[in-house]
């Protein structure tokens, strides 16, 4: 294995310097994306990365290669070092032409396995020899491998690599690579955590159009989670024409249509945790939970002060137990019924009106390993968030009807109100989905302390 140069690339998650190899034996190019020192040191974090010119390039939804190159670069950015190897073995190794016709193949009902076979290759021809004499060339006596192939693992292992640990990337899961990601885990061994087939989803797949924002959006949450200690938050709420959540307080309104549902349930997968307030666990009794695409379920979380969670709620019976996160004015008592219905009780600073502190619940997520945090709700925590100027991105559902019925933001937010940059407008059924960053100007001299009520 020659190197040939290497040069400093300045990326999202942070810089690191970029290495191009020649194989000897057939003049192949490969690269490696090194962070950090890695020369002499052990338990570096490693990524083996094959070459998928539609998924990391093209960001297409047929495969999960896109998401775990960036997810592997956020990783080692988070480490602060490690190594990113790029093979160029495209198609596990069939190459472009007969991975597009592989592609072909899987439209017409053969699964992955199926169609490389079916074009006479095996399942997977891929080698690792190159990545071996990379990280010998590279000086890492022993890595932390960032796969979920156990087969890269045996590969690696027989080229006299030392791996002390593998590091999974549990992808996202949706209606275009739920088929590719079962066949992965059926016929190749991999180590995925997948849910059961879901139910079709109600109206129907999301558009590409939504497809593409969704991408867009954990590719925004992925830098932020390089580069900002705390998590990232996304609004995401529906409101009518007249700017109306509900009719009226502690009564819940469904505004949203069948493909707008899809969509909240798929952005609920994209999320490690979901915020929602006690009020609207007493008015809607919501599960939080991703049933209508594949998916996994977020964490729930519900802003709880004094501690009014029934014992009942539909929360429990949620995969994930909940966290309450609440304040020391909230009873002894019930802060012990309720663990014992299995949620986790987080005790939090208060404010003068003996709130629970926005800021320390987002540090306290960040703690238990929250990188984002979708919040769905009510009315005062989302005005909450925005008066604290503590939402990253927002996804707002315009249904077309008028309610004449509580808003979300009002007069008392002392003009501290943003406007929404780098917009996109996609359509989901009859309504119709905004996309964007919030902005506030002028920008204020202090982030003001803002509870959830």
């Amino acid at each position: 294995m020659i190197r040939n140069v290497q040069a400093r690339i300045p990326t999202a998650y942070g810089t690191f310097f970029l290495y191009d190899y020649t194989d000897q034996r057939n003049g192949k190019e490969h690269l490696a994306l090194v962070m950090g020192d890695v020369a002499g040191c052990e338990n570096v974090l490693v990524r083996v990365h094959s070459e998928c010119m539609t998924g990391d390039t093209f960001r297409s939804l047929r495969c999960d290669c896109g998401e775990q190159l960036h997810m592997a670069m956020e990783r080692i950015a988070m480490a602060k070092r490690g190594v990113l190897i790029y093979l160029r073995q495209e198609g596990r190794g069939i190459g472009l032409i007969d991975k597009l016709r592989a592609y072909n193949l899987q439209d017409k009902g053969y699964d992955t396995v199926e169609a490389n076979l079916l074009l006479g290759h095996q399942a997977d021809e891929r080698e690792y020899w190159a990545a071996a004499a990379i990280l010998e060339d590279l000086g890492v006596r022993s890595v932390h491998l960032l796969t979920n192939n156990p087969a890269k693992i045996e590969a690696l292992r027989s080229y006299n690599i030392l791996i002390n640990e593998r590091v999974p990337l549990q992808p996202t899961i949706h209606a275009e690579n739920a088929t590719y990601l079962r066949a992965k885990v059926a016929r190749m061994r991999h180590l995925l955590q997948l849910p059961p087939a879901p139910p079709a989803p109600i109206g129907g797949s999301l558009t590409e159009d939504l497809h593409r924002c969704l991408s867009l959006l954990q590719e925004r949450i992925a830098r932020h989670s390089a580069h900002t200690p705390t998590p990232h938050v996304t609004l995401a709420y529906a409101q009518s024409l007249d700017g109306s959540l509900t009719a009226t307080p502690g009564t819940p309104l469904a505004l949203s249509g069948a493909v707008s549902m899809t969509l909240t349930h798929a952005l609920r997968a994209l999320h490690d945790a979901i915020l929602v307030g006690v009020g609207t666990v007493l008015a809607d009794d919501p599960r939080l939970t991703v049933r209508l695409i594949p998916g996994r379920d977020p964490q729930p979380v519900v802003l709880d002060s004094a501690l009014r969670t029934p014992p009942t709620a539909r929360l429990f019976d949620h995969p994930r137990k909940p966290w309450l996160l609440t304040t020391a004015r909230s009873d002894e008592s019930v802060r012990r019924r309720l663990s014992e219905r299995g949620a986790e009780i987080i005790l939090l600073p208060a404010d003068a009106t003996g709130r629970v502190s926005l800021p320390a619940a987002l540090d306290a997520m960040k703690a238990r390993g929250v990188r984002s945090v979708m919040v769905e709700g009510g009315v005062q925590v989302l005005e909450s968030f925005v008066a604290a100027h503590l939402a990253h991105y927002a996804v707002i559902t315009l249904a077309p009807r008028l309610v004449g019925g509580l808003h979300a933001f009002h007069a008392n937010t002392n003009g501290a109100l943003p406007h929404l940059a780098h917009v996109a407008y996609t359509q989901a059924g009859d309504d119709l989905i905004v996309w964007g960053e919030p902005i506030w100007t002028p920008a204020p001299d202090k982030m003001s302390e803002t509870v959830h009520p």
